[in-house]
């Protein structure tokens, strides 16, 4: 992907700022190719660039407060981008505006990406499925800070979720299945926080499902699993349908409240950028799921 525009590292917007998640070195710390740093592509999607955020090294959070009436929700979003960069933009401070518009607080994660050594073109056997150790234990590391700084960020410690695309939408289904037991040894009084997501959003997610069909055994889904809002495109040829499928398969099997919206056509990476495509309007079905299951006010 050719670039137009580089910088040594991804800053927020004026007014915000970014939060370390650990207050030393990260644990589970694995070397980068090189320095941090963020490009912006050349190449149009809906008629805007995209910025990717390559080689982070020290994780970060930022917090998006709603501009207008605060419903005390909160987000946390995490990009994709098949933890070798980050959708900064497209998957990140975009759907914050969306999610900000709502009245709800998005905190923005910033994890470590390469993801760490393993290979998700493996032969996909069950064995070869690692857990991408550093991006799990920075979305466990920041579940925690939010509840932990609930009251400061006016947000509502009940009503956490998580919203991830692509390889982020792989972090949601962690998260919802890997929280009662932090992958680190805790570090501060934020790992003591429940890192259970409230609610969860998986927007076209990957790594879910093995060659054979089955669920990736990563993602152990229970009735303890979050209700879970499931976007996907029929035609997406990047991580395909059956990521989704599988993984709306085993929640239902499991008891856990479900939705998901299959279209027939939005490929990959598609965010909330505009279109003429009815695909777009999945937005408008996640603010009334969100009313629905009382994340938002009717």
């Amino acid at each position: 992907m050719g670039a137009h525009a580089a910088e040594s590292a991804w800053q927020p917007s004026a007014g915000h700022v970014q939060v370390p998640l650990w207050p030393g070195t990260p644990p589970d710390m694995q070397a980068m190719p090189g320095p941090e740093k963020a490009q912006t592509s050349a190449k149009l999607l809906a008629g805007k660039t995209v910025t990717a955020v390559s080689n982070v090294s020290q994780p970060t959070l930022t917090v998006y407060a709603p501009p207008g009436k605060n419903t005390g929700a909160a987000v946390v979003v995490i990009p994709g981008g098949g933890f070798e960069i980050l959708a900064i933009d497209l998957e990140g401070t975009e759907i914050c505006d969306w999610l900000t518009a709502r009245g709800i607080t998005c905190v923005l994660l910033k994890y470590r990406v390469p993801g760490g050594p393993y290979d998700w073109h493996c032969d996909c056997r069950p064995h070869n499925y690692q857990v991408p150790t550093m991006a799990l234990e920075d979305v466990q590391r920041t579940m925690g800070l939010v509840r932990q700084h609930a009251k400061a960020w006016s947000i509502d410690p009940h009503k956490v979720g998580v919203a991830g695309f692509s390889a982020g939408g792989y972090l949601v289904a962690e998260i919802s299945t890997h929280f009662d037991r932090r992958l680190y040894k805790p570090v501060d009084a934020a790992d003591k926080e429940s890192a259970r997501p409230d609610f969860a959003m998986a927007i076209y997610p990957g790594h879910l499902a093995l060659e054979d069909g089955k669920l990736n055994p990563n993602v152990p889904v229970t009735r303890d699993t979050p209700p879970t809002f499931i976007v996907q495109a029929e035609d997406d040829d990047v991580d395909g349908v059956q990521q989704a499928l599988v993984y709306f398969t085993a929640l239902k099997k499991a008891g856990v409240p479900t939705e998901m919206h299959l279209y027939a056509q939005g490929g990959h990476a598609f965010g909330v950028r505009r279109t003429d495509r009815p695909i777009t309007a999945w937005t408008d079905l996640a603010d009334a799921w969100m009313r629905t299951i009382g994340v938002l006010p009717r």
